[in-house]
């Protein structure tokens, strides 16, 4: 599975559109056509509009609510901010596809303070807990996922980013408790919230046997052999020294991963640059997961070429236990 929730299988939709998830099960936005075809828990982010008329959008509701705001300000502040909060997503999207974590941090930031619906905010206070989390700032992390509970206390996709909080901090019976709070809350049969706890048991190295049991119940469940569950099955089968049949497994997961990418890169010059970008940077910290696991699998039986080859892959790709990318 995968966390890059650099896993995690992260932010939103508008009116309840079909959303994709990264490995962990968070949010990504609907910017982008859908290259992976892996269904994900979806938010509620306004759609992006094409070409230029998100920003003619924005330059009207501003002057809407500002230059006439005794007049029409009840009528324009819900577009204002809507279109405050797109602009925003969107250069958060271009920065994190550049790697500035930073600025996107800071576009997110806006974007959190412009919106008022509740399940929006929760999706992009999780999105910058996981960017903060990828820049090394677990505390701001932890602050972003605390409020987004706060916010949607019935929703999992705060718990699980929480449980990844926990996993950073070393604190593997809170991660473990939220990964199975996220499980009652999602439903005990959804397969993104069982592969999610397979994946945190086997981080924090506990309850193997039965974190195979989620993630061949989240195989089953999901009618699909999805990359990041793949993933999640082969490294648990490493943990549980099934070493040959992991690396079975993380071949198929990284072959898949592998296809989608040329797929992406095929769109070159068709598509915009930021939100290619942006794309390929999620495929490819799942690719730097699943070649860090492939490469325990082949060490462990011996075969340190291919182990020594896969872990410098993985490293090039942005694999770092420290900043969340596991």
């Amino acid at each position: 599975m995968n966390t890059s929730t650099n896993r995690p299988h992260a932010p939103t939709d508008s009116q309840h559109t079909t959303m994709k998830y990264d490995r962990l099960g968070f949010p990504i936005p609907p910017q982008f056509p859908p290259p992976l075809d892996q269904p994900v828990p979806g938010g509620r982010r306004p759609e992006r509009v094409p070409g230029g008329a998100g920003k003619k959008v924005f330059l009207i509701a501003v002057f809407l609510g500002l230059v006439v705001p005794g007049v029409l300000a009840p009528w324009a502040m819900p577009l204002v901010r809507a279109a405050v909060v797109q602009w925003s997503l969107e250069r958060a999207d271009a920065l994190q596809g550049r790697g500035d974590l930073d600025a996107a941090v800071t576009a997110l930031g806006r974007a959190i303070r412009w919106c008022r619906e509740p399940d929006l905010l929760g999706e992009l206070l999780c999105r910058r807990a996981r960017l903060r989390l990828e820049d090394r700032d677990p505390a701001g992390a932890r602050t972003d996922v605390e409020r987004a509970i706060a916010v949607t206390p019935t929703a999992a996709a705060p718990l699980r980013m929480r449980a990844l909080v926990h996993v950073v901090a070393n604190q593997p019976d809170a991660a473990l408790a939220d990964a199975h709070a996220a499980v009652e809350l999602a439903g005990r049969a959804d397969p993104d919230a069982l592969n999610f706890r397979a994946y945190v048991r086997a981080l924090v190295g506990r309850d193997l046997p039965a974190a195979l049991n989620d993630i061949d119940a989240a195989l089953a469940g999901s009618g699909a052999s999805t990359p990041a569950f793949l993933d999640t099955r082969g490294f648990v089968l490493h943990l549980l020294d099934r070493h040959q049949e992991a690396i079975d497994q993380l071949n198929l997961a990284i072959d898949e991963t592998q296809t989608a990418r040329r797929r992406l890169m095929a769109l070159a010059g068709r598509v915009d640059t930021d939100d290619l970008a942006f794309a390929l940077r999620s495929v490819d910290q799942d690719l730097a997961v699943m070649l860090h696991h492939r490469g325990l699998a082949c060490r462990a039986i011996g075969l340190e070429g291919q182990a020594r080859q896969d872990f410098e892959s993985a490293t090039r790709k942005g694999y770092d236990e420290s900043r969340g990318i596991f």
